[in-house]
């Protein structure tokens, strides 16, 4: 039963994650039938931002997971976490490769002087590092070769979401209301790992 439980969280969680990018087939196919309509006048910039954008809820998702499944005391919730992460890299790795193709043209030049010279670039490519290497150890067989390494990387986690919210408000520089949404969402869940971690340390002194 609690299998069969499990099964159906990863299902809804994928249908639900999935949703936005079906919705952007959607736009794309409209857009393909008439130019600058689905995706406004700068389809390119449209594509990149709305990637980049939920790239963003996914990271922070990913990053709530255990929160959550604290708070609500519903420990199945933990074995999503793995899949939300993969979206978020997925959502992130068309955010780039879009940024490579339409923005850059697959130019290393042109990519390195971006690096060097636009910050907000520099954040999004670091984040986009730290998702890549959680990507690649998440599965069983690198969480049994690291062992408490893995933990330890996985923690990349708060590197990652960090940075991804620093290259939106670089990227934005005006206060616009979901870049403080994101912002404040990012500080809640630190906040609260924060507390946590400090209990845990708590009562391992009571304990000793």
């Amino acid at each position: 039963m609690r299998a069969l439980n499990v099964c159906r969280l990863k299902a809804l969680v994928w249908a639900t994650l999935s949703a936005p990018l079906l919705w952007l087939l959607i736009l794309i196919s409209q857009e393909l039938r008439q130019p600058n309509s689905a995706l406004g006048p700068e389809p390119s910039e449209a594509l990149l931002h709305y990637l980049g954008e939920w790239a963003l809820i996914m990271l922070l998702l990913a990053f709530a997971v255990s929160p959550l499944r604290r708070r609500l005391h519903w420990p199945p919730l933990g074995q999503a976490r793995r899949l939300v992460g993969l979206f978020a890299f997925t959502y992130a790795t068309l955010h780039v490769l879009t940024y490579l193709g339409l923005y850059a043209q697959f130019q290393l030049a042109e990519v390195i002087d971006d690096f060097v010279h636009r910050p907000y670039i520099t954040a999004g490519m670091a984040a986009f590092g730290a998702l890549l290497l959680m990507a690649i150890t998440s599965t069983q067989g690198w969480r049994r070769r690291l062992k408490r390494r893995w933990q330890q990387l996985h923690r990349g986690i708060y590197v990652a979401a960090a940075l991804a919210v620093i290259h939106l408000l670089w990227l934005r520089k005006d206060n616009t209301l979901d870049s403080a949404i994101y912002l404040s969402v990012l500080a809640l869940l630190i906040v609260e790992r924060t507390v946590f971690f400090w209990q845990q340390r708590q009562r391992r002194e009571v304990g000793s």
